[in-house]
């Protein structure tokens, strides 16, 4: 696994608490504020846009799901974040390559910034070379962290699924079949997402 880092464009400066970018999407929402820490740890990754298709946007709801839902479509590389008055902003994200892809209904178990990973044992088993990163307990939050800014665990009844919705240090995967089995966002639009998304806010993944 190649753990290439980026930056978020229009982040300005580091260790500004608070501090928001000029980047507005359709429908007039801004791009979040970020901690100190999001400052510090999004400066030190190269720049990074997606493709104008896979960039967030507020748009008509086309899911029909209660607001609140959160809906993948694998196939589109889009995540629909339902919003009341049938709007819903969808982002681009990268999914699971065929083998490795996951469909169901789940919920939001979990939540956290910057979080550790741990590479699961089927990771392990395709990619041997981790070992040493399972040896050592996994690898703390942070820039080469491949989990990104955030992870929304997914969770079937007490169950962790090993399935998560986070951010990527490999942005430019955004829009393709890749990872394995989770689902990828562009740093930014994870804490978008993770500021808007509640635990125990139903997913939908087909």
């Amino acid at each position: 696994m190649n753990f290439r880092t980026f930056t978020i464009a229009g982040l300005m400066a580091v260790g500004l608490a608070g501090c928001n970018s000029a980047n507005q999407i359709a429908g007039g929402f801004h791009d979040p504020s970020v901690s100190t820490q999001d400052a510090k740890y999004l400066a030190m990754l190269p720049r990074y846009e997606p493709k104008a298709e896979f960039q967030r946007a507020q748009i008509d709801d086309p899911t029909g799901e209660a607001p609140g839902t959160v809906l993948i479509d694998s196939k589109a590389h889009y995540l629909y974040l339902v919003l009341p008055g049938k709007k819903a902003l969808r982002y681009g994200v990268a999914t699971g390559a065929e083998a490795a892809g996951w469909t169901g209904v789940a919920v939001v178990g979990r939540k956290a910034e910057w979080p550790h990973w741990l590479p699961p044992s089927d990771m392990l088993a395709r990619w041997p070379h981790l070992k040493p990163t399972v040896d050592a307990g996994g690898l703390p939050g942070g820039p080469d962290n491949p989990l990104g800014a955030r992870a929304m665990y997914l969770f079937m009844g007490n169950r962790d699924t090993l399935y998560r919705i986070h951010g990527t240090n490999e942005p430019e995967s955004i829009g393709h079949d890749v990872s394995s089995g989770c689902i990828r966002m562009v740093n930014m639009d994870a804490i978008d997402l993770y500021n808007r998304v509640k635990v125990g806010a139903k997913v939908i993944v087909k």
